[in-house]
C-alpha cells in the first residue's frame, strides 16, 4: 500500500511544500546563474529511471561548457564557477529535481540515478536498483556518499529496494536534512567528485 499510493502523495505533497518554501532561492538561483552560464541555468542529463525507461533529469547548472584544444569537456573542477561551488556545497543544485519528483520520473527517496552507460555492467543483482523510482536522495548517499565504492553503493541500493518502507524512507529524509545543515552535501561535490564506474572487475 505505502509502495502504491502513500509513498506517491508524500512524494508530491513534500515537493510542492519545498518548492513553495524556497521559490524566492529558487528564482535568485535562475536568475544569477543565468548570467553565469550564458543563459542556460540549468543542466538537462538523459537517465534511466524505473525499469530503465529514459528520462531527463533537471539539475541547476554549475559549470561551464569549456573546452581544450582538442574539442574535449575540461576536467569538472576546471569548469565549475563560484556560484557553482556554493550551489553544490549547499546541496542547492538537486532543487530543480523536485521537478522530476513532481511529473512522477522520481520519487524523493530511491537509488541516484545513473548514466545508461552503466547498465551493461551491472551484476543481475546491480540491475535490481532500476525496480524502483529513482531518488534525490538514498541509502547510499546518506551512508557514505562518494567514500565508500561503487560495489558498497549498488548493495544499499538493492537493501533499499529489498526493504522500501515509509519507516525508512523518513529516516533517510531526516539523514538527509542533516547533512544539509551541517553542509555535508547528498551527492557529488567540487572537492569529492564522483568517479566514473567501470565494472565489477
Amino acid at each position: 500500500m505505502y509502495i502504491t499510493w502513500f509513498k506517491r502523495i508524500i512524494d508530491i505533497a513534500i515537493s510542492v511544500l519545498v518548492i513553495s518554501f524556497l521559490m524566492p532561492v529558487f528564482v535568485v538561483l535562475i536568475i544569477l546563474l543565468w548570467f553565469n552560464n550564458n543563459g542556460k541555468p540549468f543542466f538537462f542529463q538523459q537517465r534511466p529511471g524505473k525499469g530503465e525507461r529514459e528520462f531527463f533529469i533537471i539539475k541547476f547548472k554549475t559549470m561551464t561548457d569549456e573546452k581544450d584544444a582538442k574539442g574535449s569537456l575540461l576536467p569538472d573542477n576546471q569548469r565549475i564557477t563560484a556560484i557553482g561551488k556554493f550551489v553544490r556545497k549547499t546541496s542547492l543544485d538537486e532543487l530543480p529535481q523536485l521537478i522530476n519528483v513532481l511529473k512522477g520520473d522520481m520519487s524523493l527517496v530511491g537509488p541516484r540515478p545513473l548514466l545508461y552507460k552503466y547498465i551493461p555492467l551491472y551484476t543481475v543483482e546491480q540491475r535490481r536498483r532500476h525496480e524502483v523510482k529513482p531518488g534525490i536522495t538514498g541509502w547510499a548517499q546518506v551512508n557514505g556518499r562518494n567514500s565508500i565504492s561503487w560495489t558498497k553503493k549498488f548493495d544499499y541500493d538493492i537493501e533499499y529496494v529489498n526493504n522500501v518502507s515509509f519507516k525508512l524512507d523518513a529516516k533517510i529524509l531526516w539523514l538527509t536534512f542533516q547533512k544539509v545543515l551541517k553542509r555535508e552535501g547528498i551527492n557529488q561535490s567540487a572537492e569529492r567528485p564522483m568517479q566514473p564506474f567501470n565494472g565489477n572487475n
